[in-house]
């Protein structure tokens, strides 16, 4: 019986039978690891079918215009079950439980709204929104350190800067596990929510079905927004992701690099993020910037990782960190029943002022530090994962000729 012979994907020419090619070649590639897979050959769509289905199925500018409307639609359902319910507070004060309650509403919005859309795409389900993938326990638990020691290692700097003082601590004995675990919860739910729907629904849609055009349309609407309405609290943080964005985008885009959606929709949904941290009390350009650069991070945890785990982790354990085990200021709000107590000194540029420490400009150096984290300790495993299947494949056309 003759051996069965696998095409490989469309980047592996079927008359390249260099492993060795092969190998550099997906190694190099940006395209995120479950990705790789060869989707099966599907009917082309004619008329009305083809304006709403593409080859992934529903297009993801459909999918998106009806995720948007259903979680709204769903997160104000759940608002006001829980306003009846007594359990937010209407004042909004920071406190644990407002905070865990408000963005419950926000959890159960988008869980039903994305489960609905994966229902009409037939073919997801909600792990298929960059949830799957390898070790996901290990790089949540890993999330979750690297979130609280890069926090550490800012608060630290700016503690020996003199641009933070410490001072007394303001929870004692059972208190401290009791609000602990209840911020816990909190920031568990926050983590869930933010990269929920940016990095794990927003990405893995737009990835599918984006383009150059597509993204710097959407990038430019976001900026025209925020000139047009004069918006404060940093919106120079936005304008600088955006063209920071610009070219690297257009390159991919003129070279044709496979996996080029996969940054484009880095580029727009990392913007989105600092867009939408405008609306905080006390952001400062450096904040808003500092938002949408731990988001493309977030986004670049996705290509190494292979799912948004990692992101999840170290998101809420940096939150949990700066609100209640150092008592900081984020986005301006200072939490009711925080464990340690800092306050800031000196020049904001440095201290961050009311912003807190994600309004220090020394936050920018910490989020390369976590950049580069994740390029050495999880890029030569993406590597050795993305070249088993490639020199399997290459190996077998070679054996077969």
């Amino acid at each position: 019986m003759e051996p069965e012979i696998q095409l490989p994907p469309p980047e592996l020419p079927p008359t390249e039978t260099n492993a060795e090619t092969a190998l550099t070649r997906y190694a190099n590639s940006p395209v995120p690891p479950g990705s790789l897979a060869v989707p099966p050959e599907a009917k082309p769509y004619h008329g009305l079918h083809w304006i709403f289905i593409g080859s992934e199925g529903l297009r993801a500018g459909w999918s998106v215009a009806t995720f948007i409307p259903l979680f709204v639609l769903f997160s104000s359902v759940a608002g006001f079950a829980l306003v009846r319910l007594h359990l937010v507070d209407p004042k909004f004060h920071f406190t644990a439980q407002s905070a865990f309650f408000s963005e419950m509403i926000l959890f159960l919005g988008m869980i039903a709204a994305a489960a609905i859309v994966a229902l009409i795409e037939r073919r997801r389900s909600l792990l298929t929104f960059n949830l799957t993938g390898p070790r996901r326990t290990l790089h949540f638990l890993s999330g979750l350190v690297a979130g609280f020691a890069a926090l550490s290692a800012l608060i630290g700097a700016m503690a020996w800067g003199g641009w933070l003082h410490f001072g007394p601590v303001a929870l004692s004995g059972a208190d401290i596990f009791r609000f602990g675990a209840l911020w816990a919860c909190a920031f568990l739910v926050v983590g869930c929510v933010e990269e929920g729907v940016f990095r794990c629904y927003l990405q893995f849609t737009l990835t599918r079905g984006i383009n150059f055009w597509w993204a710097l349309g959407i990038v430019a609407v976001l900026c025209a927004d925020l000139l047009i309405r004069s918006k404060g609290n940093g919106v120079w943080g936005v304008y600088i992701i955006a063209l920071l964005g610009l070219l690297p985008c257009l390159g991919l885009h003129i070279a044709r690099r496979p996996g080029a959606g996969f940054w484009q929709a880095a580029w727009v949904t990392s913007t989105l993020f600092g867009f939408i941290h405008t609306g905080n009390n006390g952001e400062n350009w450096i904040g808003i910037f500092a938002a949408a650069g731990i988001g493309f991070v977030f986004c670049v945890s996705i290509w190494a990782t292979g799912s948004a785990w990692w992101a999840i982790g170290c998101h809420a354990a940096w939150d949990w960190g700066e609100t209640y085990f150092y008592g900081a200021a984020d986005s301006g709000n200072v939490a009711t029943g925080h464990y340690l107590t800092t306050n800031p000194a000196g020049s904001a540029f440095w201290s961050g002022g009311a912003d807190g420490p994600e309004g220090s400009v020394l936050v920018l150096g910490i989020i390369l530090l976590l950049l580069a984290a994740l390029i050495v300790i999880y890029g030569r495993k993406r590597a050795t994962a993305l070249a088993a299947p490639v020199v399997e494949q290459a190996s077998g056309l070679a054996n077969a000729s």
